[in-house]
């Protein structure tokens, strides 16, 4: 079976040293030297001042939404995971959803400025796939609306922009560890910032809101355990390894596939890429479910990042159009794509779609 994904595993051994130490000191939680020693690591990696190691990639986007007082309209992409959105209506804010770019199916900057209206607070986008975001004209439309901006940036590490961390982008970013990402803790995330009070904030904020017996502020229970931390410290050195295994893989799926009737995302000249994904927008619907289900078929199983279009979603109320994504979420399938992939699973891979797509090409020379 291959699946789209992977979790990269790091060595048993290593991993056990950590355990032991855990296992001497037995503190598992609340702020572990383990916890605040990945916190350092990846501060360093990342190039940023602060970096809170947290339970997940939604708890982060809740807490940068509470952090940043937003309690009312959050223009926002319907291209992403379902986190995105439901994060902005747990916390009672509401997604108002502005349509994507069709180059790279991220946040269209200029779908934005008209919908922002006298309740907009904040602009929550994501660099879909690990590709970035408008940063700049995103940062201008802000700055001239008196806005937040959230990147949600669950796919981004690894990645760059201009030489920085993409996560060092916005007033704040988020970034999900789960076992399925490019660097992971089995489950995690984390939020950066710069700023010494809002590190503080947010400090408070995943603990309660306290320290000890002193009570600051609202909080809720978003630590993250040291056997999280342990596998991070395990996995964080290979990450420019696994970065460049996935971009072998990905280099051979795009000279072996055959593209007459499918495309590829653009990347931006910016972005130093993290090969988070592989994916490909079909030229239909009908054609993607063929191909799906011919790989299905032969034990291969890529997915559907992302469908539906989220402003199409059973509990948005206030449906909005948003064509190009609802159009891209129809036709989008992502590749299996990890380190270890074998080239000769990745050319029977390229084979199956290409039969069905020159299959597919063959008929309609016909018609």
């Amino acid at each position: 079976m291959i699946n789209v994904t992977k979790s990269y595993l790091p060595d048993l051994d290593e991993f056990t040293g950590y355990l032991k130490g855990i296992w001497e000191r037995t503190q598992l939680t609340n702020d572990g030297p383990l916890a605040r020693e990945l916190e350092a690591k990846l501060s360093e990696f990342l190039g940023v001042k602060h970096v809170k190691f947290c339970t997940n990639g939604t708890v982060v986007l809740q807490m940068a939404l509470k952090a940043l007082n937003i309690t009312g309209e959050v223009i926002t992409t319907p291209f992403s995971y379902c986190a995105t959105t439901t994060a902005i209506m747990w916390e009672n804010c509401t997604p108002v959803f502005a349509d994507v770019r069709p180059e790279d199916y991220s946040i269209d900057p200029e779908k934005i400025i008209p919908l922002i209206t006298e309740k907009t607070q904040a602009i929550l986008a994501t660099h879909v796939y690990g590709n970035a975001c408008q940063i700049e004209r995103i940062q201008e439309i802000a700055e001239q609306y008196n806005l937040k901006v959230i990147y949600d940036a669950a796919h981004t590490f690894g990645a760059t922009y201009n030489g920085k961390a993409l996560m060092s982008y916005g007033d704040l970013a988020t970034c999900s560890f789960h076992a399925t990402k490019v660097f992971h803790t089995a489950e995690g995330g984390c939020i950066v910032t710069d700023n010494d009070e809002m590190a503080e904030k947010l400090h408070l904020y995943r603990s309660f809101g306290h320290r000890y017996d002193d009570y600051y502020s609202i909080g809720i229970n978003a630590k993250n355990s040291e056997i999280h931390a342990a596998m991070g410290l395990c996995v964080l050195p290979k990450v420019p390894e696994l970065i460049a295994a996935r971009k072998q893989v990905s280099e051979l799926y795009s000279d072996t596939l055959d593209f007459s009737l499918m495309t590829r995302p653009a990347l931006h000249p910016a972005v130093g890429y993290n090969y988070a994904y592989y994916p490909v927008v079909l030229e239909s619907e009908a054609l993607l479910l063929e191909v799906r289900e011919a790989l299905n078929k032969e034990e291969i199983f890529p997915r559907r990042y992302f469908y539906p279009s989220l402003n199409t979603l059973p509990y948005i109320v206030d449906k909005q159009s948003c064509p190009v994504s609802e159009d891209i979420a129809l036709r989008a399938l992502c590749l299996p794509l990890y380190p270890g992939l074998e080239e000769a699973d990745v050319q029977r891979i390229c084979s199956i779609i290409n039969t069905v797509t020159q299959s597919n090409l063959a008929l309609d020379s016909k018609q």
